[in-house]
């Protein structure tokens, strides 16, 4: 099995409002079953979701849902939060990073939705059956350095279920779901870079991922909040469970309390 990843060079700088299917279908040519990875940050300035924030702290308060975790550091704190658009990690996907001076950049509304549309857009504009994923960047639990994740996925079949199946050895393979879609754009970015000023990359050879527009996006990869077994930080995980003994022994009368190890930004 062999499958090719290329960068796609000529996009240029985009700006709000621009017909971005028609920019990137001019710059490459497609065949049936390939797949177009898209750095979520140039859907974001064709969506006009550059906004003026002097202080990009409270922007990141502003799109967060949820607070996981967080820790001080010298000279700010790390805030590891769910987002808008369900997602978990650094600073809610607030960028400012290749946007102007005093502006910060967020992540599309709906990057699913944005995915089905530019898929839509360039399945009309080039006559083939094309899948789209944008990516963005995050840092992973247990591991240092960060990798690319689909955020918004169309026309392409984010796990591949091999659960059912067997293994090399004839074994029943069970619990086998590997996440195709982050996949692709892990191996996109070897080729798009941070800094080489290409945002979109062509796969192809995966013909058997692609799909219809109506299949589940990448907000299917996120996991529910009932599996989710960390779900919460050490340290707010920890005062959770203090201040719901501290209250139950409360009830029962009164108590002498020692100290609570407060998470920043508690």
């Amino acid at each position: 099995m062999r499958f090719s990843v290329e960068g796609v060079e000529g996009i240029g700088e985009i700006a709000a409002g621009d017909d971005l299917a028609g920019i990137i279908g001019a710059a490459v040519q497609v065949e049936d079953g390939d797949i177009l990875v898209v750095t979520s940050k140039i859907v974001s300035k064709a969506e006009g979701r550059a906004v003026v924030a002097a202080d990009r702290e409270r922007a990141i308060t502003e799109e967060t849902v949820r607070i996981v975790a967080s820790r001080a550091y010298e000279g700010g704190v790390t805030r590891i939060v769910e987002n808008r658009q369900g997602i978990v990690g650094a600073a809610a996907g607030v960028d400012a990073s290749n946007t102007p001076d005093g502006t910060v950049l967020l992540l599309p509304l709906d990057p699913d939705a944005s995915a089905r549309d530019l898929c839509l857009g360039l399945r009309s504009i080039t006559g083939r059956q094309v899948g789209v994923i944008l990516s963005d960047t995050l840092g992973r639990p247990w591991r240092e350095g960060q990798t690319d994740i689909a955020i918004g996925a169309a026309g392409v079949h984010v796990f591949e279920d091999l659960r059912g199946g067997v293994d090399a050895g004839g074994r029943p393979l069970q619990v086998t779901l590997p996440c195709t879609a982050d996949e692709i754009a892990a191996a996109a970015e070897l080729v798009k870079g941070k800094a080489a000023g290409v945002p979109v990359a062509l796969v192809r050879g995966l013909d058997r991922f692609v799909g219809d527009l109506d299949l589940p996006g990448a907000r299917s990869i996120v996991r529910p909040a009932d599996r989710d077994l960390f779900r919460q930080g050490s340290d707010e995980a920890f005062n959770d469970g203090y201040r719901a003994g501290f209250e139950e022994a409360q009830s029962e009368g009164p108590i002498e309390t020692g100290p609570i190890r407060v998470a920043p930004g508690d």
